[in-house]
């Protein structure tokens, strides 16, 4: 392919010499390279195929004057898009399809297709919308006045060539984000149901638009004699990856958790079956299990944030549990504690997402949530949405998981449930 700025004449040799003692012919090379440069740098600003289409069309009409449009093959309907400039310049789609098929016809060289002006027709150009071998149609562009010359149809093709490889990227970052999501998705496994004797309520925030799931993660596990035990962890790092050891983690939880031990040696078989897989991430946790006919929560931490407990006046505290290493260090060393609860109380467990600022100590970030009050609320639904709000989990930097439980006061009277 003949390079553009090879088509144009060449300056003059004579003598002439620029500002600075540099000659002119030795500027021109270098200041349409800096212009053709500019003009790609214009295009494929975003991973949006519908962006990147209006970007090449608006540089088109820039560079060469008249109307500019893509015309897309395999479309149902074959129409103009991301039309720029007068759009009564253009010749009609048909021709258009017709032009686009042929100038990107397999087993040929790409090429433009020009529209004859003849009987007082415009004239126009297709250049092909291709990159690689990938098709995506052509860019039609038009004019009332000469024909498009030799060069500019090769500007043009330079222009519509970065414009499809930006598509496909777009259209290959929209494919794996499907697959990413439909994996994300059966990643996120609903928590097991507690026992009625307990309300449960459960929020998901993902760090990023485009995350469904990360790292973070709530489950409940009904054990015998009416006891839950509930469970929030947070996977390092964050997106696919995280998750896909954060369902690692959660399912060795259910299975070391049927054998109803008690939490710190649940801990402690999780932080075994972690350690032996060199490539899974490290993970705080923390498990908490309900007993409603005692009246108690026993807790262990693996490296987690303590619990916040919010009473009856909607006063917020922390209770203090032994930290231990987080889950695959293989370190061990959990121990629990035992607190009483009753139904006025609401339990909260959370992952650091929800309380973290950047540059912040964490005890600042703990006592902001230690200092809500949460007032006249009530029910597990309501103290998630108060706390969500209050601590704006909307601008969180990390991924956010929230899990309030709250027991049933008919169960102190008695009527506890069995396995």
């Amino acid at each position: 392919m003949v390079r553009w700025f090879q088509s144009f004449p060449r300056p003059p040799r004579v003598g002439r010499v620029a500002p600075g003692g540099v000659p002119e012919q030795d500027l021109v090379v270098p200041s349409r390279l800096a212009v053709l440069r500019t003009a790609l740098a214009r295009i494929g600003t975003t991973l949006d195929e519908v962006l990147t289409c209006a970007e090449l069309t608006r540089e088109a009409v820039r560079q060469v004057g008249g109307a500019a449009a893509v015309l897309r093959v395999g479309e149902a309907v074959a129409q103009y898009e991301a039309v720029k400039g007068d759009a009564a310049l253009l010749p009609g789609v048909p021709w258009a399809m017709a032009a686009a098929r042929e100038a990107i016809a397999p087993g040929e060289a790409a090429s433009p297709i020009h529209f004859a002006a003849v009987g007082g027709a415009r004239p126009a150009l297709c250049v092909p919308l291709t990159t690689d071998g990938h098709p995506y149609g052509g860019l039609v562009c038009a004019r009332g006045r000469d024909a498009f010359t030799a060069a500019e149809a090769e500007l043009l093709g330079l222009l519509a060539e970065r414009a499809a490889s930006h598509i496909r990227h777009a259209r290959e970052h929209e494919r794996v984000s499907g697959i990413v999501g439909d994996l994300q998705r059966a990643l996120l496994a609903e928590p097991g149901r507690p026992h009625p004797n307990l309300d449960v309520a459960i929020r998901y925030m993902p760090v990023g638009p485009s995350a469904l799931v990360g790292g973070d993660w709530c489950e409940t596990v009904r054990l015998h004699f009416g006891r839950t035990l509930l469970v929030v962890g947070d996977v390092m790092g964050h997106g696919l990856e995280a998750a896909v050891d954060m369902t690692a983690y959660r399912s060795s939880l259910r299975y070391i958790a049927s054998a109803d031990l008690p939490p710190h040696r649940v801990l402690r078989q999780l932080d075994d079956s972690a350690s032996t897989d060199p490539d899974r991430r490290p993970a705080t946790c923390l498990i908490a299990r309900v007993d409603p006919n005692r009246g108690q929560v026993t807790l262990a931490s693996a490296g987690h944030l303590p619990p916040a407990v919010i009473d009856g006046q909607g006063r917020t505290s922390l209770l203090p549990v032994p930290v231990g290493p987080p889950l695959g260090t293989g370190l061990g060393g959990y121990e629990p504690a035992t607190y009483r609860l009753d139904p006025s109380q609401t339990l909260v467990l959370f992952t650091d997402g929800l309380v973290e600022h950047r540059g912040e100590d964490i005890d600042h970030s703990l006592d902001r949530l230690a200092g809500l009050d949460f007032g006249a609320a009530r029910g597990v639904e309501q103290v998630i949405d108060t706390v969500l709000a209050r601590l704006d989990a909307k601008r969180a930097e990390d991924d956010v998981a929230v899990l309030a439980a709250q027991l049933h006061e008919r169960v102190l009277r008695g009527d506890g449930e069995g396995p």
